[in-house]
């Protein structure tokens, strides 16, 4: 019997297949995982920027029943947002919507709600008067 030691040509291709489907999967995983962080870095971004849109309605001091848009500025050339703020059934009560779009597509990004009060301007503040016993202040 003449026996040779060594790989057959069907053996080395077998464990070259195997490699290259390794490799393959390895390589999809990695994508993966990278367009699921830029997917992350996308929401986290837009949800700040709602959360400060809303902020900014906050700190005004009237509240104005309408809808407005913009973009983001220079620093975020990808997104837009768009804002309604609406009245409700109780007065001084807002129904506010924000929205962030991509600027490219126009796909919905994020989108925060939430409701803000204003003292109505009609309502009238009562103050009392403390009145002191004894006759002093």
């Amino acid at each position: 019997m003449n026996h040779r030691a060594g790989f057959s040509l069907i053996e080395v291709m077998v464990a070259v297949l195997i490699l290259a489907i390794a490799l393959v999967g390895l390589t999809q995983g990695i994508t993966t995982a990278l367009a699921s962080s830029k997917e992350s870095e996308l929401q986290t971004t837009a949800a700040l920027f709602a959360a400060g849109q809303i902020e900014l309605l906050r700190a005004e001091k009237d509240l104005v029943d309408e809808t407005d848009n913009g973009d983001c500025g220079a620093g975020l050339p990808l997104y837009r947002w768009k804002e309604t703020v609406s009245p409700t059934d109780i007065d001084g009560l807002h129904d506010v919507d924000v929205v962030v779009e991509n600027s490219q597509t126009g796909a919905e990004i994020y989108e925060l709600k939430t409701l803000l009060f204003e003292i109505p301007a009609n309502s009238s503040s009562k103050t009392k008067s403390s009145k002191v016993k004894g006759g002093r202040p």
